[in-house]
């Protein structure tokens, strides 16, 4: 039916420092949410280069370790570029697959780290990029801020698609750069999963009568790379450190899926 949007949001973890295996991980979603019909699929914010759940770097005011210099060296060199090898990879996957992709990156751009989400199309091209405005609390340290170039929804056949990412969604202002520019396809890549995320999600829905799309990592303790990264979180290898809580709900603020 040409009138209905088969969408999906994937609650999958990254393989943390290790890209070239997160890329792999996102082709298998990528296929699997082909063979279901699907044709817009939104990955988690920090998907390729990895949200460092409960990692501090060791920075404190006025002086960092070199340990924690180290640590950081790991997570800078896990980064990409936008257009580096493994978002080319993804774009030649939604050509083959004939798939809309929202994906969670962590940029690199010279020596600075963004918190970023590039909206990849069915003929292969990166159509757009939006940068995090206002990383939160500690995310300040290791990543840059972004800017108001990249507010910029792109077209679908489905209507305007856009990401706002984890807590930039309580910028009322950010929310309304996205309404004015009649999104039908709001996307919100987070690392929130708290219960009362559900609430932000249905009442943006509401507000910008849009479509939300929530995906948030479901990740366990034992893929944390403990050896390589410090983690201030309980050490119990079962231990939850994000529980997912991904979601769809609709312009009326109805769920049509999860959390």
């Amino acid at each position: 039916n040409p009138n209905v949007l088969t969408a999906a949001v994937a609650q999958t973890a990254s393989v943390l420092l290790d890209t070239p295996a997160t890329v792999e991980r996102a082709l298998a979603l990528m296929a699997e949410a082909a063979s279901q019909g699907v044709q817009l699929l939104v990955l988690t914010q920090a998907y390729l280069g990895g949200y460092p759940k409960g990692a501090d770097f060791h920075i404190y005011i006025g002086a960092r370790t070199p340990q924690g210099r180290a640590e950081y060296q790991l997570y800078f060199n896990a980064a990409v570029t936008v257009d580096g090898p493994e978002i080319a990879q993804l774009a030649k996957a939604a050509a083959q697959h004939k798939l809309y992709v929202v994906v969670g990156i962590i940029e690199r751009d010279g020596g600075t780290l963004y918190c970023t989400a590039v909206y990849l199309g069915p003929d292969g091209q990166v159509l757009g990029k939006h940068r995090k405005l206002m990383p939160t609390a500690l995310e300040r340290l290791v990543w840059g801020f972004g800017d108001g170039s990249t507010l910029q929804a792109v077209d679908t056949p489905f209507g305007k698609l856009g990401a706002v990412i984890c807590w930039e969604n309580y910028m009322p202002a950010l929310r309304m750069a996205m309404y004015q520019q009649r999104v039908a396809l709001y996307c919100a890549p987070t690392a929130d999963d708290r219960d009362s995320w559900a609430s932000t999600m249905q009442h943006i829905a509401m507000e910008g009568r849009c479509f939300v799309l929530s995906a948030c990592q479901h990740l366990r303790r034992s893929q944390f790379p403990a050896d390589q990264m410090n983690n201030r979180l309980p050490e119990a290898p079962d231990t939850v450190l994000m529980r997912g809580g991904s979601l769809i709900i609709d312009p009326l603020g109805k769920g049509l899926a999860g959390p």
